[in-house]
Formats: C-alpha cells, structure tokens, sequence
C-alpha cells in the first residue's frame, strides 16, 4: 500500500470535444496510492460569433432557429461559457465515479457551474446523470456550434438514469426529456424506457435505439395519458482515410422530445389536448453530412439537418395556428485545424431557416469562431 503522498504525472490523452469532435489533449493524473486512481480533466474553449441577420446567438454563441428582429442586421458577441472541467476516478474494485460540469447559462455573461455528468459504473451497471441511452454521436458531423444540427440521433441531451450494458447493446430507465403539451398541465407519470444497439465493422460504425415513454396531462380534475415512442438509426462510413459520411434518421410519435431541435428550437410539443383528450404529435428528422481529413490536424466538414413535426390534426384541432413553427433546417460548413497539441481552432459558416405551420419562412446567416485549450 503506498503512503498518502500524492503523485502527481502529467500524460497524454484523447479527450472527446464537444458533438463528436476530438482534439489531442492531456490531462492531469491523480493516482492515489494503490486502490485508486484518479484525472482531472477540461478545457478553456473562447467561442465567438457574427449574425449577419437577425440576432440567433443563445449562450456558447450557438445558434437559435427562434426569428429575433429581421429588420435588425449584424450582431457580433463572445463567450466563454463552453469551458468545462471533470474528475474521473477508478477504484481497484471497478467502480468508476465521474462528474464534470460547464459554465452554460443565459446570456452573454461567465454564466454558472452546471452539471453535466454525476454518474458511477460498476460492472456494467451506470446510475447517475450522463448522456441519454436514447442518444448517439455516431452519425453526428463535427461542428463548432454547440447546438449542432437539426435532426442528429436522440435527445443529444443528459439525463438522470439506470442503465445496463451488455456487449454493444444496452437498456435504460430514465427521467424523460422534455414533455410538453398544448394545452394541457404536464406531469411525468413515468420513466421512459428505452433500448440501444452500438457497434462497428470495418470501416462502419452504426447505432440504432428505441424508447417508449408516457406523456401524461393532469390538471387536477381532468387527466388523460398516452404512449409515445421513438425510434432512429445512425451510421458513419469511412470511405477513406480522407473522407467519411455520416447520418441519422429519427422518427417520433409523443415523444418530440426526443426530436433534437424540433418545434421553437430544441423540442416541440409531445402532444395537445383535444377537448379533455390528450392527443400525440408526430415527428420526423435527420441529418447528413461529409468530413475530409486533410492531414497535419486540419480537417473540413459539411453537414445539413432537419425536423418537420405533423401539425395536421392539431391546426384542424384549434391546437395551432398557422403561426406555430412546423420545419426547421440548417447547414454548416467548418474548418477546424491544431496548429499545436491541446489546441484546437476553427470558423464556421451556418445557415439557419425556419418555416411556420402557415408557410412563413424565417432564416438567417451566421459566421462563427472558436479557439480551445485542452487539459
């Protein structure tokens, strides 16, 4: 057993970024005599943007497919905001801790520490906050915004949950994402149960998952549920060592949810009561895009995303109006170089169009930088 000394080594490690894009980068390893071992891990990441339009920057300088004023053009801000710190630590016995959090918040100010991940692992079993089972970045196209593109695979968001996996297959009870209903007093009347297939062969790597959830409106003297449900399917293919493709499909039905940036922004409505009768809405996405590795760290990627939710039965309804956002889609293309190890650079051009249930049309153009420093 070794003494309470701490040792202190730094090393070389891989460190995922953010939506799938890796850099090289180290972290600091914190091992702890013989049963523990332990590694500090982060980044300082300075994002900044440009609207040639109306204003879409929401924190990080992501972009919002919600119009602003288009009768205002050029807004340019920064942030900070996407910088993040984590621990790792790893008993003897198998048991992994990890909890990381940023500094996401409103506006453009440092923002405030938010947990991302608090969750522990021990032979296949996880209990705790981390990405949803109902999510994958196999199919995702790197991208500096952080919000990325419409339509990728699953919520793309964290959430408080059992999981068990097996092999490449795993299953999970989770506190549901977002619910909301038109019309209706929301309540989360159960967990939403899904189940994800990930693995790769040769030069592709692929994903599949589905969840069934229960989207419930109870206010009080009238209640009413209904089963939603969600499926997708991702896929990236190495063409060569230069160039992959890569993709998602999602389709959703009471579970919008899960429809990653449907509706105003991130998730539509689930559902909307007709009369005492709570009612599903449907939904479908995707996402397609190419990378070209161009050597020496610097790499150019091209994607294009969107979600269309079915508002059919609820504008004959009354649910909706001809106001309400029906179709999002947006483009990016970026370049991304490290010009030395730990760091990495990149600018972006990003296209963003939304149309309303009545045929409104409402897009915008956006330039963005960002520059990180990994430890």
């Amino acid at each position: 057993m070794q003494s309470n000394k701490l040792r202190i080594a730094i090393r070389a490690t891989a460190a995922a970024a953010v939506m799938g894009v890796a850099s090289q980068a180290s972290a600091v390893s914190l091992n702890v005599g013989d049963d523990v071992e332990a590694s500090l891990y982060g980044y300082a990441r300075l994002n900044m943007s440009y609207d040639l339009n109306d204003n879409r920057a929401v924190s990080t300088r992501a972009g919002s497919f919600t119009p602003a004023n288009q009768d205002i053009e050029g807004h340019f801000g920064a942030d900070v905001q996407q910088s993040r710190v984590g621990i790792k630590v790893t008993h003897a016995s198998g048991v992994m801790v990890n909890i990381e959090g940023d500094f996401r918040g409103s506006g453009n100010g440092a923002g405030s520490l938010r947990m991302r991940h608090a969750y522990g692992t021990y032979q296949g079993f996880l209990a705790g906050r981390t990405w949803s089972n109902y999510v994958s970045f196999v199919g995702n196209t790197p991208t500096l915004d952080f919000d990325s593109l419409a339509g990728t695979a699953g919520s793309q968001d964290r959430t408080e949950q059992i999981r068990y996996t097996t092999g490449p297959l795993s299953f999970s009870l989770e506190d549901p994402s977002s619910q909301s209903i038109i019309g209706g007093t929301g309540r989360t009347s159960a967990p939403a149960l899904t189940a994800r297939l990930q693995d790769s062969a040769d030069a592709l790597s692929y994903s599949a998952a589905a969840l069934v959830s229960q989207v419930t409106s109870d206010d009080g003297t009238n209640d009413d549920s209904a089963m939603g449900y969600a499926v997708f399917g991702a896929a990236k293919m190495k063409l060569s060592d230069m160039i992959s493709v890569q993709g998602a499909l999602n389709y959703t039905d009471g579970a919008s949810g899960y429809l990653w940036r449907s509706g105003s922004n991130y998730y539509g409505p689930s559902a909307y009561m007709d009369g005492n009768n709570i009612e599903t809405i449907a939904g479908y996405g995707g996402s397609v895009g190419v990378s070209l590795s161009l050597g020496g760290g610097r790499s150019v990627n091209l994607g294009y995303g969107m979600t269309k939710l079915d508002l059919d039965n609820a504008f004959d309804a009354g649910a909706v109006t001809n106001a309400d956002p029906e179709t999002n889609q947006n483009v990016m293309l970026n370049y991304m170089w490290t010009p030395v190890k730990s760091v990495m650079m990149g600018v972006e051009y990003a296209y963003f169009d939304q149309e309303t249930y009545g045929g409104t049309s409402s897009d915008a153009n956006r330039l963005m930088f960002a520059a990180q420093y990994n430890f």
